[in-house]
C-alpha cells in the first residue's frame, strides 16, 4: 500500500505551471504499510515506488465546460451543471457572481441562460440547501451547449480563470465531469511512458465527477461511472497472482507541496 498524508490543511492557490514547473513537479509523501516508514518525493520520482506488474488503475474522464453565465431574479449568477437526473434533468448548482454557493434558491424558478436557453429549477436535491434539479431548455444538446457558451468551474480559492486544458488529465477521453478528475492530474505523457517501459499497466476505469464541494453539509451523492469488462479482468487477474492494484487519489496543499496518494 502506497499512501500519502498532507502535514498541514493548506491548498494550493497556484497551479505548478504558473511557476514555470511540470505537473509532475509537485511533491509526493509516500508511507509503507510494510514496514512504517515514510519517504519525501517528487510525483515525477512516482516509478521508484512501483514494480513490473503492478496495476494502476486511472479515471478516463473528461471535464465540460460547466459553468454557465445566468440570471435569477434579475441578478448576475452562475449556474454549474453537475450530473445528469431522471427523465432528462439535471442536477444543479446556483452560484452568485463572486463565486459564494446560493443556498436554497427559490425552486420554480427560472434561470436564464446565454442564447435564450433557461433552467427551470424543479427540486430541491436529495435534501441539500444547494443543489437542485433542473430542466434544461437549450435548444441542442447539453455537451454541444456548453462548448459554445460555458467555461470551466472555478471557486473562491483559484486567483484567476483557466483554460480548459488545465482542466484534463493526460488519460481524458469521455467528457462528462463538471469538475476536473484531479487525481491523475499530475501525471505526464513522459511519466506514463516511463511507468510502462518499466512493465507497470494501466487500467481505465471511468468516473464522471459532479460538483464536489459540499461546502452546505451536503452528502456525497451518485456520480455516473463505468468499469471496462476488461479492466476488471485485469485486476482479478493481478490479484490472483498477488499483484498489486492501486487506484489514484489526490488531495492538495501548498503549490510546492501538493500530495497524492495511491492505495492499494
Amino acid at each position: 500500500m502506497i499512501e500519502a498524508a498532507v502535514a498541514e490543511p493548506l491548498e494550493a492557490q497556484e497551479l505548478p505551471e504558473i511557476h514555470e514547473a511540470g505537473r509532475a513537479d509537485v511533491a509526493l509523501l509516500v508511507a509503507s504499510r510494510a514496514d512504517g516508514g515514510v519517504a519525501h518525493a517528487r510525483f515525477a520520482d512516482l516509478a521508484r515506488f512501483l514494480r513490473p506488474g503492478d496495476v494502476l488503475v486511472v479515471n478516463t474522464s473528461a471535464t465540460l465546460p460547466a459553468a454557465l453565465p445566468a440570471q435569477l431574479d434579475g441578478e448576475d449568477v452562475l449556474l454549474h451543471l453537475s450530473t445528469p437526473a431522471e427523465a432528462g434533468n439535471w442536477v444543479v448548482e446556483v452560484r452568485t457572481a463572486e463565486l459564494m454557493p446560493l443556498p436554497a434558491p427559490r425552486m420554480g424558478a427560472v434561470v436564464g441562460l446565454p442564447g435564450g436557453a433557461s433552467a427551470k429549477l424543479l427540486a430541491r436535491y436529495l435534501a441539500s440547501r444547494r443543489l437542485s434539479v433542473a430542466r434544461l431548455s437549450l435548444g441542442e444538446p447539453v455537451e454541444s451547449y456548453l462548448r459554445r457558451h460555458g467555461k470551466p468551474i472555478r471557486y473562491r480559492h483559484e486567483p484567476s480563470e483557466r483554460p480548459l486544458d488545465d482542466y484534463q488529465t493526460v488519460f481524458a477521453v469521455d467528457p462528462g465531469s463538471a469538475e476536473m478528475p484531479s487525481a491523475a492530474r499530475p501525471f505526464t505523457g513522459e511519466l506514463v511512458a516511463e511507468l510502462a517501459a518499466r512493465g507497470v499497466l494501466i487500467a481505465p476505469v471511468t468516473l464522471h465527477a459532479g460538483v464536489s464541494s459540499l461546502e452546505l453539509g451536503e452528502n456525497p451523492y451518485p456520480e455516473r461511472y463505468r468499469v471496462p469488462g476488461a479492466t476488471a479482468r485485469l485486476v482479478n487477474a493481478v490479484h490472483d497472482w498477488g499483484g498489486r492494484v492501486m487506484a489514484s487519489r489526490i488531495s492538495w496543499s501548498r503549490p510546492s507541496a501538493a500530495c497524492t496518494r495511491s492505495m492499494v
